[in-house]
């Protein structure tokens, strides 16, 4: 009896077991069929979901593209959005783009990220449709990883919601053609197995052919948007009277963008059907009952939307025929008035094609492709072929020699650079993503960063006429600053002003020198350390001085990096130049995370101050944001513009400061921020910028009491012991507050906050700066 129980207990898991798993099976089989559901639409509903959202339908290629980047790509941030200076160049997260959920990420920098995104706003113009894209770089700046990603996500964005677009689907009522005669025929096929290398035709005789009962079902094969097949002649009408949306119907007439919708024909194949059916039936009405819109598929793996040719890849010259269906065309409309033939191209009408690399055959490819995106037309034997397509390239510098001098292309190809990374945070986020996050906890902060920079500066241009331009006097500037000026170029790039600046300094930092700076980034980035290469420097520095015990530090750097055979292209005086600004910026970090200030009184300070500007000395008055009486005096205000601007400011320089502040508090802080944005006077810029000023100014002095006090560095020593309970109590709640600073504000361990305490102290750096 216990068996027989047992055995039904195994009997019952093994059920339960089978249960789960079919569970599962159709719990997947769900999700495929929800992903790739691409069930015809009658056209009766798909004009009932054009008039409901036209914006989403009325999408050609180059609308998808745009739409697909900014579905991945969120809005970027601009430091200048509020002011007058802003030129567009924002911090852009691509991560979702190029780098998430793909087998080998590219990092893109903000310099390129600002390239592509640019570049977007052009494809929903329609000015750009007979262009072809290509990416230059250098070997190892990761073009092909950008392609192959860029085109994954297209992929994937198609099978979404939001990245439906709709072709043409043929769904002809045998029937009502008459029906199939079902005779014997003869039919052309093609042999390309001609020893000769040259096509053979034979004629096959059919002696059984699948005969539809009800429908002849396929989908144009140059994926013709199905308003296309309404009538080029009334189609304007036709979707005025459809669309309600008085707003979009006039983007729609007028826009370039959506000229396509007008002016754009059908292709010969679904043009002689739509005719052919006409002369059949006589009724527009039970011809637009045989077409169907469905939804676009794109797939690289098998050519359909998307095609990526490699150097190596043979021509293809061969048409595309379906024997089979054109046998059954012929048979139902009693006439071979249809030909259905088209060229490789028609995969990928209304899709991309991409050439991986412009050498050996895509260099023909390349000039075959300018004759056909001139006038948009290509010929397929007889017939002419429209072609609308989203044409990309990669390209090294050295290859350009195959089109840059043929004045014809000039016109036709839209260059984008994609140099060597630029950005030192992103070339920190290569390293983590090839060696792991862990990596960053076995440096000290700032350190991987620095040890990038180094990397980078072998890739920038040295002359850099435009940094010359903009600071006039760059000797004032040797305690943080290379004489190349590739460190302050580096924060420029990652949308920094570094506060080393003098104010003088960061007000000349106007518009059109940022743009001037911005632009010459075109030039750099295509020498240098390769990102192969920076890899290999990487993981070899790393396996030298990787210690689970002890942190990395700027000295194993400057250690690593002052061997004899370093780059040639790294500047001579970078790396002394780069530890010079580490000991810099450390020392800050230090000087905060010592100090103390009171936040209210500081805030009251600034408004006070900001109330003031606006009534004339001797006057006595309320401040509206304190309630504080306030006798307004010259040496009321000087003694609040000594914290703002330091001590050692001249009389004329804080005469201009006060006029500069009152303007901005009248024409900006006051008249947009509070009144029109509603913002608090402490949310404003100006009152953010005045607070910055006084706390640096107060941080400056806040280790002074400490320089000669040989106790605080035995304190910092001490911490965390049983010996630390010994100091008096104002030093235990600095070196405290030091640490916990430290940690918290700045990301170091408490090992790493000792380590670079004493290296603060040791380096006597309070009186370097």
């Amino acid at each position: 009896m216990a068996k027989n129980n047992g055995n039904k207990k195994e009997n019952y898991i093994a059920i339960e077991s089978k249960a789960k798993k079919l569970e599962a099976l159709i719990h997947l089989c769900n999700k495929i069929r929800e992903s790739e559901r691409r069930s015809p639409i009658p056209m009766n509903d798909f004009l009932y979901l054009t008039s409901k959202n036209p914006e989403h339908v009325f999408r050609d290629i180059f609308q998808f593209v745009h739409d697909m980047i900014h579905y991945y790509v969120p809005e970027g941030e601009d430091e200048y959005k509020s002011s007058d200076h802003s030129i567009g160049f924002k911090a852009y997260d691509s991560s979702n783009l190029l780098v998430d959920g793909c087998d080998n990420p590219f990092f893109a920098d903000r310099l390129f990220a600002n390239r592509l995104m640019n570049l977007t706003k052009i494809f929903r113009q329609g000015t750009q449709n007979n262009r072809i894209y290509i990416f230059e770089g250098p070997p190892g700046s990761g073009k092909s990883t950008f392609l192959n990603n860029f085109l994954a996500k297209i992929e994937e964005y198609a099978r979404t919601e939001e990245g439906t677009t709709y072709k043409t689907y043929w769904r002809l009522d045998i029937e009502k053609l008459g029906g199939f005669a079902k005779i014997k025929r003869k039919i052309l096929e093609v042999d390309t197995n001609n020893s000769d290398g040259g096509h053979e035709s034979v004629l096959n005789e059919i002696d059984t052919i699948d005969f539809p009962n009800k429908y002849l079902e396929f989908s144009c094969p140059n994926h013709d948007h199905p308003i296309l097949q309404v009538p080029k002649e009334l189609r304007k009408q036709f979707l005025d009277e459809l669309i309600p949306d008085g707003h979009f119907k006039e983007r729609l007439f007028t826009e370039k963008q959506y000229e396509w919708v007008m002016k754009s024909q059908p292709c010969s194949i679904c043009n002689s059907i739509f005719k052919s059916l006409i002369d059949i039936t006589k009724d527009p009405i039970e011809v637009f009952g045989m077409i169907s819109a469905r939804k676009n598929y794109f797939n690289r793996q098998l050519g359909e939307g998307i095609s990526v040719f490699n150097p190596g890849d043979p021509l293809i010259n061969k048409p595309l025929k379906n024997p089979q269906l054109q046998h059954l065309l012929n048979e139902l409309l009693k006439h071979d008035d249809v030909n259905f033939t088209t060229s490789y191209l028609s995969k990928t009408n209304n899709g991309v094609l991409a050439l991986m690399d412009i050498k050996e055959y895509n260099i023909e490819r390349l000039k075959n492709f300018h004759g056909i995106i001139s006038d948009g037309i290509h010929k397929v034997e007889l017939t002419e072929e429209n072609v609308k397509t989203f044409f990309m390239g990669l390209v090294n510098p050295e290859d350009k020699v195959h089109y840059e001098k043929v004045q014809s292309f000039q016109d036709r190809i839209v260059s984008v650079k994609i140099p060597y990374v630029l950005d030192f945070n992103t070339e920190v986020a290569i390293y983590k993503s090839k060696f792991g996050k862990k990596i960053t906890k076995h440096f000290l902060p700032r350190v991987l960063e620095n040890l990038a920079k180094i990397i980078i500066s072998s890739r920038m241009d040295k002359a850099n006429a435009e940094l010359r331009r903009w600071i006039k006097n760059p000797d004032k500037y040797t305690k943080y600053n290379d004489k190349n000026m590739l460190l302050l170029k580096m924060e420029v790039y990652s949308g920094k002003i570094p506060r080393w600046l003098t104010d003088e300094d960061v007000k000349a930092f106007d518009k059109k020198t940022r743009k001037e700076i911005i632009a010459a980034s075109e030039r750099e980035g295509t020498q240098g350390i390769s990102g192969r290469k920076s890899l290999m420097i990487f993981n070899s520095f790393y396996s030298k001085y990787y210690d689970p015990e002890k942190p990395i530090t700027m000295e194993c750097v400057r250690e690593f990096f002052s061997k004899d055979d370093k780059d040639e292209n790294i500047p001579k005086d970078f790396i002394e130049k780069l530890v010079d600004l580490y000991d810099y910026n450390v020392l800050q970090e230090i000087k905060e995370s010592v100090y103390y200030y009171n936040e209210s009184q500081i805030a009251r300070d600034i408004m006070n101050y900001l109330f003031a500007l606006n009534y004339d000395i001797g006057e006595e008055k309320k401040s509206d944001y304190t309630r504080d009486i306030i006798e307004i005096s010259d040496e009321y205000l000087k003694n609040l513009e000594n914290l703002f601007l330091g001590i050692g400011v001249s009389d004329g320089d804080r005469k201009e400061f006060r006029k500069d502040m009152l303007n901005e508090y009248i024409t900006t802080t006051l008249s947009q921020e509070i009144r029109v944005q509603n913002k608090d006077i402490q949310e404003s810029t100006q009152f953010k910028t005045l607070f910055e000023k006084y706390t640096r100014n107060l941080k400056e002095n806040s280790l002074a009491p400490y320089l000669e006090n040989e106790n605080f560095r035995r304190a910092i020593q001490d911490y965390s012991t049983t010996r630390f309970d010994k100091y008096d109590y104002r030093l235990r709640r600095d070196v405290e507050h030091l640490f916990k600073n430290l940690q918290s504000k700045f990301g170091y361990t408490e090992a790493g906050a000792r380590q670079v305490s004493l290296y603060v102290l040791d380096k006597d750096l309070i009186k370097k700066y």
